[in-house]
């Protein structure tokens, strides 16, 4: 048995980095029928090119699927396309949601040397206590600092396509060369060039997962009392509301109202989208039933895979018309 972690996964195979070579993997049928789900980033066991076990993960994130991470670089385009504040605050809460560390990186500060807009930045998040770092990976400024910021970690990064999350990794080690591709002229926005999560080194002491772009993150999971709690300056005066369920929306006795001038707009609005499609999700489990039951048991300290009801019945039907055979034979 050797172990490795998850580079990258490409259809049905498996890509393992064992530390010495990469290993083509599939996963082995008993897995499958527990419905375990490999990440990029997990640590597993194989044997003659099949995963056996996958290893308990520290941390997860789902958008984009990876796992065992140290921090989520947000990347984020000053222009080209123009700098979302909205779509920010998604990545951001994402990642407070997954309880993983975030660091924001401004990219394409060559197109967009607005002072006024960094100060805003600054202002809103630098309070925060997020890392910020401004860089350009066309000329290559920033790099030190964004490089100092990966050192012993396994980062992701998200944002969306066209940010240059591709471009920066090239620049930290033109070696790589990965593909690229220029933002829409007729969309003005980027175009997906990674079509799969992966692993890169960009050296010996760093590891970035690069991820396909995507915009879609909705908060359509959580129900929408629990939304404050994603934005720090949002939770720190809920707790002085009048009523402990309180949205903050138009409540008598929200201390969150009463405080709106100190949580710039962007943040509130992104909190009340939020709370829009956490409502959607309330609305939908209000009539359906949460309960599931599980698809692998534990026998002695280990998960095996539980034989449906329906199949173990039919096991037994099976096994009875045997029996009765077996007796007329007999006879």
């Amino acid at each position: 048995m050797a172990k490795g972690q998850i580079y990258k996964i490409h259809s049905d195979f498996y890509y393992v980095d064992d530390g010495i070579k990469f290993c083509e993997c599939k996963i082995r049928e008993v897995l499958k029928k527990q419905k375990q789900k490999i990440l990029t980033g997990d640590y597993v066991e194989f044997d003659s090119g099949y995963i056996t076990q996958i290893y308990p993960r520290k941390n997860f994130i789902t958008r984009p699927s990876a796992a065992n991470l140290d921090q989520v670089i947000v990347v984020s385009a000053l222009k080209e396309p123009d700098l979302d504040f909205k779509q920010l605050n998604r990545y951001l809460a994402l990642a407070k949601y997954y309880k993983i560390d975030a660091v924001l990186c401004f990219n394409k500060d060559d197109l967009c040397r607005d002072k006024a807009l960094e100060d805003e930045i600054m202002r809103i998040y630098k309070p925060l206590g997020y890392k910020i770092v401004f860089t350009s990976a066309k000329e290559h400024q920033g790099l030190n600092e964004f490089a100092k910021l990966l050192t012993n970690k396994m980062s992701v990064l998200c944002g969306t396509s066209g940010a240059g999350k591709t471009s920066l990794i090239n620049a930290l080690n033109p070696n790589l060369n990965l593909r690229t591709k220029h933002v829409s002229d007729k969309l003005r926005r980027g175009t997906h060039t990674t079509r799969h999560c992966e692993i890169v080194k960009i050296n010996e002491n760093s590891k970035i997962v690069d991820t396909p772009g995507f915009s879609n993150v909705k908060f359509d999971f959580l129900m929408p009392k629990d939304v404050d709690l994603l934005f720090d300056d949002i939770a720190c005066y809920s707790e002085k509301c009048k009523y402990s369920d309180c949205l903050h929306i138009n409540e008598d006795g929200c201390n969150v109202l009463k405080n709106l001038d100190k949580i710039d707009s962007s943040r509130y609005e992104s909190y009340l989208d939020f709370v829009k499609e956490a409502k959607v999700y309330k609305e939908k489990i209000k009539y359906e039933g949460k309960k599931q039951e599980t698809s692998k048991k534990i026998v002695h300290n280990k998960h095996i895979a539980k034989i449906s009801d329906k199949k173990r019945q039919s096991a037994r039907n099976n096994l009875k018309q045997f029996v009765y055979k077996e007796i007329e034979n007999d006879e």
